[in-house]
């Protein structure tokens, strides 16, 4: 099957719910995605309301608060919104790496890779009653003289240690009361699914990725699931090799060998381009899931100020500019002091009121 990048783009565009725009509620949203970038709340809404042709502000929130969404460190130890069925599949390709069996984090913490079973163990049972904040779970730990010294790790800004807590699923982040930060068990949310079968999660995350962010090439998967989580190249390889032989197919698209589940291989090729503009929040998944560097996504002389977090127009799926808001002014910035499509781009900046339920209006600036 030979396609252009534009087929591709278009196709990828419809599983991100983003042409057309879905109807999905921001649980299914975050599934779609696999994760949303969660260090900003306010970006974390938009970019799952951007996806939504209907939808009101604190959704994410009440999802959280609900149990349908889960926020916990996933991809590059970052904060991200995970779906329960599925977030445990990513949690297990992030601790595939075992970080803390590594000699820096023996010798800085104290911790043989032995004491961990316990420790976790230890945080579970302070759990138990509810959330605590960063700061009470750490005077739990340190009730007890085995980890008594680990206490300080509990300040603020320094979350490494807890990290593994997060990937083997015995906390996540509770929902944001009081501006604290604060921790709580996950494995009591009915929905939370575990994956102790590490294959099992990683041939689920690879038909999830090119199931949305496809048709894509190897190196691309590498990057999401690699390099993101850490799942190891060998493990990757053998994945995808498995999966081969009846999920997915090859399909040629300008020369690149790229990869698609069976399921959609008649949709895709049924696909044409679209011209459809979108604005998206910085960081979104669009961007982040194939890379900004995919040149097919983001053009390679404009990967910079997309990786320091501009908020970006896409036509057609291919970043061709920025835009920030001013008071009540979308301001737009086309690459190449290009025109941009005119008509398209005031409706889709209207949309973009709808959802911040205000009166905004675009001002393009060279």
């Amino acid at each position: 099957m030979a396609l252009t990048w534009a087929q591709a783009l278009a196709w990828r565009a419809r599983r991100h719910l983003l042409d057309p725009v879905g109807d999905d509620p921001a649980d299914r949203v975050v599934a779609r995605l696999g994760a949303v970038p969660a260090a900003s709340d306010d970006a974390a809404e938009l970019a799952v309301r951007v996806r939504q042709r209907t939808s009101e502000p604190g959704e994410v929130g009440r999802a959280l608060a609900e149990g349908r969404l889960v926020r916990t460190y996933a991809f590059r130890g970052a904060t991200h919104l995970l779906a329960p069925a599925d977030g445990g599949a990513y949690l297990a390709l992030r601790r595939a790496g075992r970080m803390w069996e590594r000699a820096s984090w023996r010798t800085s913490y104290r911790l043989e890779p032995d004491d961990w079973p316990d420790l976790r163990a230890v945080v579970r049972e302070a759990l138990a009653d509810g959330p605590l904040t960063r700061s009470e779970l750490g005077d739990a730990v340190a009730a007890h003289d085995r980890f008594a010294h680990l206490r300080p790790w509990f300040g603020d800004g320094t979350d490494t240690l807890l990290m593994p807590l997060t990937w083997f699923g015995d906390m996540c982040f509770a929902p944001a009361g009081d501006g604290r930060t604060a921790f709580q068990r996950v494995d009591t949310d009915p929905p939370w699914v575990e994956w102790p079968d590490l294959d099992a999660a990683g041939r689920h995350a690879v038909l999830a990725y090119l199931g949305t962010y496809g048709p894509a090439t190897p190196d691309r998967v590498h990057y999401w699931l690699g390099e993101g989580l850490g799942a190891g190249r060998a493990r990757l390889d053998r994945w995808l090799a498995e999966l081969r032989e009846d999920a997915l197919v090859e399909v040629d698209v300008e020369g690149d060998v790229a990869l698609v589940p069976r399921e959609h291989a008649d949709d895709l090729a049924d696909t044409r381009p679209t011209d459809a503009v979108r604005l998206l929040p910085a960081f979104d998944q669009w961007v982040l899931g194939p890379g900004t560097a995919d040149p097919r996504v983001v053009p390679a002389a404009h990967r910079g100020i997309v990786s320091r977090g501009a908020a970006v127009v896409t036509v057609g799926g291919v970043v061709a500019g920025t835009w920030r808001l001013t008071g009540d002014d979308v301001r737009v910035t086309w690459f190449d002091g290009a025109d941009g499509p005119r008509g398209a781009l005031a409706a889709e900046i209207e949309r973009l009121g709808t959802v911040l339920g205000r009166d905004v209006r675009p001002v393009v600036e060279r």
